[in-house]
Formats: C-alpha cells, sequence, structure tokens
C-alpha cells in the first residue's frame, strides 16, 4: 500500500528497491535471525529510511538558503570529471542538458545543508565514551581469516520464488562457464547490483554458515558452483585472502 507523506505518493516499490538496497549488509549483520524476523525487520527498517529521506527532501526544497552558483558548477565539474564523455553522463542521469543536472546538484546541496543544519548542535561522544563503548564491543573489532568476496545472488522473498531464482542464476552460471567475466555477468543478473555484488572484506562469523563453507574454500581468483543459502542462490568469487 502506498504512504502519502506531508500530500507527496510514495510508490511500495520504492520501499521494496530500498530494501533490495540494504539486504546485503543486513543479511551479515543479522544472519542469526529467523527469516520472518529478518524480513519483517528489513521492510521496516527501509520504509524508515525512505519515509526519513522523503522527509529531509522535502525540508530541502521548501528552504530559501540560496546555494552559490559557483559551488554547483564546481560539482557539476567533478562530475563530468568522472566521466568519459557527456552522453553517458546524461543518460546515466536520464536527462538532456547540464541545466537539468545543476537542479539535481541544487537540491542535492541543499539537502547537505539541511541535514548539516540538523546535525550541527549534537554533542561530539568524548573519549572516555568511545573508550567504554569499545571495551564492552571487542567482539565487533576483532576478525579472524578474512576474503574479500563479490557474489551473484538472485534472492528468493516476496518477489521471486526458489524455482525462478534458480533459473536465472542457472542463466548467470552457463554465461561464466562460456567465458564471460564475472564482473560483467554480476552487473548483468546480479539482485544487488548498486554494489557490483561487492561484499568487501568479509571474515568467518560474519556471514550465514552455508555462505562461509563455500567462500573460506575458495582459493584467491576461483570462482564457486551455484549454492544455496537461506537467502536464495549464489556465485561467490573470491579476489583475496587474509589469514587471522
Amino acid at each position: 500500500m502506498a504512504l502519502i507523506v506531508n500530500g507527496e505518493r510514495i510508490e511500495d516499490s520504492v520501499i521494496e528497491q530500498e530494501a533490495e538496497r540494504l539486504r546485503p549488509d543486513y543479511e551479515r549483520a543479522f544472519a542469526d535471525q529467523s527469516a520472518e524476523e529478518r524480513e519483517a525487520q528489513l521492510l521496516d527498517w527501509s520504509k524508515e529510511n525512505v519515509l526519513e529521506r522523503v522527509l529531509i527532501n522535502q525540508e530541502a526544497r521548501q528552504s530559501d538558503a540560496e546555494i552559490p552558483k559557483e559551488d554547483i558548477e564546481s560539482a557539476l565539474a567533478n562530475l563530468k570529471e568522472q566521466y568519459a564523455d557527456e552522453e553517458r553522463l546524461y543518460k546515466d542521469f536520464g536527462i538532456e542538458d547540464d541545466e537539468k543536472i545543476k537542479k539535481d546538484i541544487e537540491l542535492q546541496l541543499r539537502i547537505q545543508r539541511t541535514i548539516e543544519d540538523a546535525c550541527k548542535d549534537l554533542p561530539e561522544p568524548s573519549k572516555e565514551a568511545v573508550k567504554e563503548y569499545y571495551d564492552r564491543n571487542q567482539e565487533r573489532f576483532t576478525y579472524g581469516e578474512q576474503a574479500r568476496v563479490a557474489h551473484i545472488v538472485k534472492y528468493v522473498n516476496w518477489q521471486t520464488d526458489e524455482e525462478a531464482a534458480h533459473k536465472a542464476i542457472s542463466e548467470a552460471y552457463a554465461e561464466l562457464k562460456g567465458g564471460v567475466s564475472f564482473e560483467v555477468v554480476v552487473d548483468k543478473h546480479t539482485d544487488c547490483a548498486d554494489s557490483g555484488g561487492d561484499l568487501g572484506n568479509v571474515a568467518k562469523g560474519q556471514m550465514v554458515e552455508e555462505f562461509e563453507d563455500v567462500v573460506f574454500n575458495l582459493g584467491a581468483g576461483e570462482v564457486s558452483d551455484i549454492f544455496r543459502t537461506r537467502f536464495g542462490f549464489h556465485i561467490a568469487k573470491v579476489y583475496d585472502k587474509k589469514p587471522a
């Protein structure tokens, strides 16, 4: 059911997209929860994130604070440096000219200022508070064997059943076997394409057992077969490994 926030309609698809964006990190952090608890909490958090973002955007759009033109021009110049040609830039932003990009940049700068204004009076934690937190949570800062991992994943959830997910990842696996690079296949097929499937450095104990059993038995540069976890179907690639 769509949400209405100060007259602005937020479709379910926006919350679902946020859930898929959060899912990779969420899997690692809450692997010990039941599937039902995990899915319900993920959707709640996704909804809260979307609502917060919408409210901040609304506040930023209503702000009468002046954004210096030179800041907008500088941000546009930095953005163009990241692209080989302007056509690709326009395509990625779904626009046709610089003026529309500038409007988007101005909004982003307004959002940044809105957040800064909201946070400027928050007190910084003392060194004692930081040390106390570290002392109480040392296990979070201690890592065993690590692997830098990326994966292609097809989730089994409210959107995709097991048969459809397995068929989709089998197509990805066939492309890998046909000689297509992992990096190309992951961008085309994975359900967490925003991160390119990259999970970063994963330490033992962070992921679910089914995932770790595969990943930590691969060598650097190796790609796994298809395997199943409670989240769905995966193909993993290990780029590097570090001992404990």
